[in-house]
C-alpha cells in the first residue's frame, strides 16, 4: 500500500506550464462571457430593458410628482442607456458562476482542506453581494431621494437625466457589494494567517472611523447615504470576527489531521 501523501506533497506533480494556465483562463473567462450573454438574452426577453429601467426607477419616481419622468439629455441616451442597465443585470445575474468560474481556475493549485473552505467563502461573498445590492434599491435609494427632494424648492422641477441617475445607483450598487464583502476580508486575513482574532477586536474602534470615511468618499454627500453605508460595514466586521473565530477554532484541528496522515 503507498503511503498517504503529506500536504506537501499534494500538489506535487499537478504543475502545468504557463501556455496551459493561459489556456485554463481563457476559457474560464469565455464561459463567464457565455454565461453573462444568456443571461443579458433572457432579461432581453423579459422584463426587456424598458422593464428593468421602470424596476430601477422605482425609487426616484416615487419621490417625484405623479406625472414627472426622468429625461434623456443626451441624443443617444435613449439606446445606449437601457442597453448598459441590461448588461448590468446580466452581469448580477449570474455573479455566483462568474465567481465560480474563478475558483475553479484556482482551485488546482489549492489543497484539499484550503478548496472545502475556498467554495462556502465564494457562495457568501455572492450572497453578501447581493444583499448589498438589495440593500441599496429597497432600501438605500428610497430614504436618500425622500432627503434629497425634501430640498427641492416648490418652484423647481426634479426631473434627473436617466443617464446620470444610471452612473450614480451603478456607483452606488459597486461600492455596498464590495462593502458588504468585509466578513470575507476578515475571514480570509484570520485564515492565512495576517492577523488574529485579538488584534481585529482590538482595531474595531479605528474601523469604525475607517468605515464612516470609506461612507463619506463613495457615496453622496448626504447623511442617509453615508450612515445607511457606515453602520452595515461596522455590523459586518463584527460578523466577520465571529466567522473568523470559528476558522481560528478549525483550523488547529485541521493542522493536526494533516500531521496524523
Amino acid at each position: 500500500m503507498s503511503p498517504t501523501p503529506s500536504p506537501e506533497d499534494e500538489l506535487s506533480g499537478t504543475e502545468q506550464p504557463f501556455v496551459q494556465h493561459l489556456i485554463e483562463l481563457r476559457d474560464r473567462l469565455l464561459y463567464s462571457v457565455y454565461g453573462i450573454a444568456l443571461a443579458v438574452i433572457a432579461l432581453a426577453i423579459w422584463p426587456g430593458p424598458n422593464g428593468l429601467i421602470d424596476l430601477i426607477a422605482q425609487p426616484i419616481r416615487a419621490h417625484m410628482p405623479p406625472d414627472a419622468k426622468l429625461i434623456a439629455v443626451g441624443v443617444f441616451s435613449p439606446f445606449f442607456v437601457p442597453l448598459k442597465v441590461l448588461m448590468m443585470v446580466g452581469v448580477l445575474a449570474v455573479l455566483p458562476w462568474i465567481m465560480y468560474q474563478l475558483w475553479a481556475f484556482v482551485a488546482p493549485g489549492l489543497y484539499s482542506h484550503e478548496k472545502r473552505f475556498a467554495l462556502p467563502l465564494i457562495i457568501f461573498g455572492s450572497l453578501l453581494a447581493y444583499l448589498g445590492i438589495a440593500f441599496v434599491q429597497f432600501f438605500v435609494l428610497d430614504k436618500m431621494f425622500a432627503f434629497i427632494q425634501g430640498f427641492t424648492p416648490a418652484s423647481v422641477a426634479a426631473t434627473p437625466d436617466i443617464a446620470s441617475y444610471v452612473e450614480a445607483i451603478l456607483s452606488l450598487y459597486l461600492a455596498f457589494g464590495l462593502a458588504f464583502q468585509v466578513p470575507i476580508v476578515v475571514m480570509l486575513l484570520v485564515r492565512f494567517g495576517i492577523v488574529d482574532i485579538v488584534k481585529l477586536k482590538n482595531f474595531r474602534g479605528y474601523f469604525i472611523v475607517v468605515a464612516f470615511i470609506i461612507a463619506a468618499v463613495v457615496t453622496p454627500p448626504d447623511v442617509i447615504s453615508q450612515l445607511a453605508l457606515a453602520v452595515p460595514m461596522c455590523l459586518l466586521y463584527e460578523v466577520g470576527i465571529l466567522g473568523a473565530s470559528w476558522f481560528a477554532k478549525k483550523k488547529p484541528a485541521e493542522d493536526d489531521a494533516q500531521q496524523d496522515a
